[in-house]
Parts: structure tokens; sequence; C-alpha cells
């Protein structure tokens, strides 16, 4: 398994018919490729649920628009930011037409920024008042978010990216805010600045595109992500640390390790940052990953029984590894200039 931006993709069966709309993938496109970002685990199937099994409230539908949108998100640590241009440069002020970008107020503005989830699927984000997009968004809060799942990919655009729109407020939550730090550690070299603040997206609507023709609009109630699950939340940082007191880190990663002897190995220098309902995010300096459960939780306690069941050696009872142990390309450096 890599734990690289260069992620191997198997070809799965061709699917009967497109999902959505946008036609056929063109020739030599591989239809049904595992998500871009997912490692292949022994003994672990990447492909939609056998139809024998049943789909529940506590058990997630990977393989459903929705699922993929959740496990897309969950996994992404950063995203581009779209915010609407202000147009509040005075006239004969070149200094304040300057900073607003004269002439381009509405024009759509891309940023990046990092991004971590809330337990409910909220994206937190981290932003300086001094950035333009921080100043955008305090005139119209309408924004939008990619994430993209293409990273690796021979032909990206047979890969997975998520577009998300919705409204953006500033959160003084202390669970939210150390949530974000547990995604983002070297963000807390400057997130005490006076200038910083963390925000919060209400989302409304989501475009998936999985891929050729396998494209889906989503509103905020469809993208299904799980119901709060106040103990777990109550619980996550205690959990976490003794998690990582007894290495689960290392283990889930040397557990999610390919055939190939690259990525994980034995799984050194991997920690937990974040347990929700559907998995648990795992960093290693630059790098993140993403394991997702084999169902829902809503406790501490079944959050130890899942991450149990994914550390049991291969082939004992009842193991079959991490289902998904997706990663992406390092995290920005330490530079400001990442976040605001």
């Amino acid at each position: 398994m890599s734990f690289s931006n260069d992620l191997p993709v198997r070809p799965a069966p061709s699917e009967a018919a497109s999902e959505g709309t946008g036609g056929a993938p063109p020739s030599g496109a591989a239809a049904g490729r595992t998500a871009p970002g997912t490692a292949t685990v022994p003994g672990a199937s990447l492909s939609a649920p056998p139809a024998s099994t049943p789909t529940t409230a506590d058990t997630p539908a990977a393989d459903t628009p929705a699922g993929r949108a959740r496990r897309l998100m969950r996994a992404c640590d950063r995203a581009t930011f779209a915010t609407l241009q202000r147009g509040d440069a005075r006239e004969g002020d070149a200094r304040g037409a300057e900073e607003a970008g004269a002439g381009c107020a509405g024009w759509p503005y891309p940023s990046l920024v990092l991004v971590a989830l809330d337990h409910d699927g909220s994206p937190l984000l981290l932003l300086s008042g001094l950035a333009d997009h921080t100043r955008n968004l305090l005139a119209d809060n309408r924004v939008g978010l990619l994430f993209d799942g293409t990273a690796g990919l021979a032909q990206p655009l047979t890969g997975a990216r998520l577009s998300l729109l919705g409204r953006v407020e500033r959160s003084d939550d202390p669970a939210c805010r150390a949530r974000y730090l547990r995604r983002h550690p070297d963000a807390a070299l400057y997130a005490g600045f006076g200038d910083f603040a963390l925000y919060r997206v209400a989302v409304e609507r989501a475009h998936l595109v999985a891929g050729f023709g396998r494209i889906h609009w989503l509103t905020a109630a469809e993208l299904g992500f799980p119901p709060p699950a106040p103990a777990l939340a109550a619980g996550e940082q205690d959990l976490l640390d003794r998690l990582n007191a007894e290495g689960y880190g290392a283990r889930l990663a040397a557990a999610g390790d390919g055939k190939d002897g690259k990525g994980g190995g034995n799984g050194e220098g991997w920690s937990l940052t974040g347990l929700d309902p559907e998995g648990c995010d795992l960093r290693r300096g630059g790098y993140v990953a993403r394991v997702d459960f084999g169902r829902r939780i809503q406790d501490p306690e079944s959050a130890r029984l899942e991450l149990d069941k994914l550390v049991r050696p291969q082939g004992g009872p009842g193991s079959s590894g991490p289902e998904t142990l997706n990663s992406h390309s390092p995290a920005p450096g330490k530079s400001r200039e990442g976040e605001m």
C-alpha cells in the first residue's frame, strides 16, 4: 500500500450502465476504478456490498453516491475555497482598490484552505481576517469547497471530486477548535494569533462527480452524515490519547499495508487524530490517511471495539483488516500563507 499521492488504482468490473449524466468514458478509460486515494487491502473489497448485505442506519453505504461523497470529504485535509470577491474599494483610493481587487467585484475568488470535518460532516476552517477570502465571506457568506480525490491517477477525470455549496459562520466552539487542531497540529503555531478564527460551513448542496457519467446533485440531507453522537464527541480526546499511547496509529497503518511492501510498513510514526461515527483519521508528518469502520458507532466503547477488529492480525478470527485506507499528499508546510 502506498501512502503517497502516487496511489495504485486497480481496475474493477465495468458497470452495466453509467450513473447520472455525462455519457460513457472514452476508449481506454477504466470505468469502475476504485476511488482515487484509496489503496487496496488484502481480503477487503472496495466494490459495492453484495445484494444480501442490508444497508441500515448503522451500516455506512460507502458505495452509494452519498457514501462516496462523505468518504471523500472525510479523507481530504485540504480543499479549494471559493468566495465572491467583494467590491469595497473606494473610488480614487488606489491602495484600497488594489487590496480589494479593483474591477473584480462579484467574480469567484478561489483559494487554498486546510479543512477538518466535525462529527456531523460540517467543514471547519481556520482563517485569517487579513486574507481576501475571509473579507469576502464577511460581505457574503455563501461559499464553495472543492474536495479533490484525483491525486495519483493517470487520467484524473476518471476520479472523484466533490463541489460543496454552503454558508459559513464563525464558530467559537472549543470542541470544534480542538478537532481542527488535532487534524492540523502545525496550525497551533498561529491559531492563537489575533487575526485567526475558526469558521464552520453549513452545507446546503453538493455536486459529486465520481467519474465519467457518474454525476449526482445531493442535498445536505441526502449526503446522509450520521446524527450527532454526543458520547463519542465528549470522549474523543481521552480515547485518542489512550489509543495513541497504545500504538494504535502504527498498528492500523501496519494492518492496512499492502503486499507491495510500500507505505505503512510497520506503521511507525502514524498517530490517530480523529474519531467520528464512520471511521478514524491518521497522520504521519505531512501525510494523512483515513480508515473506515464496518458500521457506524456512537460512543468510545463501540469505537474501541471497531478499532480492535481492524488491528487484528491478517487471518485472525473475524478479521479482514481495514476496509479502506485513503492517503493524500503532504500537507502544506508551516508557513502561514497556506492557511490564510
